[in-house]
């Protein structure tokens, strides 16, 4: 692994790369989840893909501070840093589907593919998102003063030691309006309008185990994009790879394209 910035969309982008075999991929995490703590999911995806993951601006060591933490400005930077790479898979989790789903319904060239796993699916007239924001804010504010592992296992319960450890030392580094926006954003942001415009090949990758999307979500989704390929990773939260990592690797690592 090695870690690299790059100017692209007016600020400093920081990606880790997992130089792997196959397709170049770029893996946009989630709300609170700087490119490092992905790391023991992007190892095992290069046995299928040339693996770059993302710090999201506001996280990890990408740029942060005053800056448009929006989802189009997201789905911006998404654009400009594929339009550096070979045509990229984008594989998003949470917030990061649904960054990829704006990026590709604005400016699908850079793209070969998305994986779009458990995207939230709340929005404008639909059921909030089934997390609360105190389980960000609280556990921001606490990291922001320095915490324990033990102290962060609070919040993650089920996570194994290395993985809370992580959290505990990169949390911090999730700009507080970053996350707040993002947060927001899940409730005013309608993704659904964008899904019948993008004609990349798709694949959902759904949390049997979580309430994020739902049956009728899946089926809303497959009414929207007729073409799009569903895999459920039974019994996992929504952090699927932290619940099942086989069960993810095995749902997403067959992906093609058609190119």
């Amino acid at each position: 692994m090695r870690g690299y910035n790059v100017h692209a969309n007016g600020i400093r982008q920081h990606l880790l790369h997992y130089k792997g075999n196959g397709p170049e991929l770029l893996l946009i995490p989630g709300i609170t989840s700087p490119a490092i703590t992905w790391g023991f999911v992007a190892e095992r995806l290069t046995a299928s893909f040339d693996v770059h993951v993302l710090d999201v601006r506001g996280r990890g060591l990408s740029e942060a501070g005053d800056l448009d933490y929006s989802l189009d400005a997201m789905a911006d930077d998404a654009i400009a840093l594929a339009g550096g790479m070979d045509s990229p898979i984008v594989l998003g989790h949470s917030m990061g589907a649904r960054i990829a789903i704006r990026a590709a319904r604005k400016s699908p060239a850079p793209f070969s593919g998305l994986i779009l796993v458990d995207p939230p699916v709340s929005g404008p007239g639909r059921r909030g998102y089934p997390a609360q924001w105190p389980w960000y804010g609280d556990s921001i504010r606490m990291a922001q003063k320095g915490c324990s592992a033990e102290e962060m296992r609070k919040f993650c319960p089920t996570w194994t030691d290395e993985q809370v450890a992580l959290r505990a030392e990169w949390l911090h580094t999730c700009h507080w309006g970053a996350i707040k926006t993002a947060f927001d954003g899940f409730h005013v942001d309608d993704i659904h309008a964008d899904l019948p415009e993008i004609s990349l090949p798709m694949r959902l990758v759904v949390a049997g185990g979580a309430q994020v999307i739902q049956p009728q979500d899946v089926a809303e989704i497959q009414g929207l994009v007729p073409k799009i390929e569903i895999r459920t990773v039974e019994k996992a939260g929504h952090m699927i790879p932290w619940d099942d990592l086989d069960g993810f690797i095995a749902a997403v690592s067959d992906f093609k394209t058609g190119k």
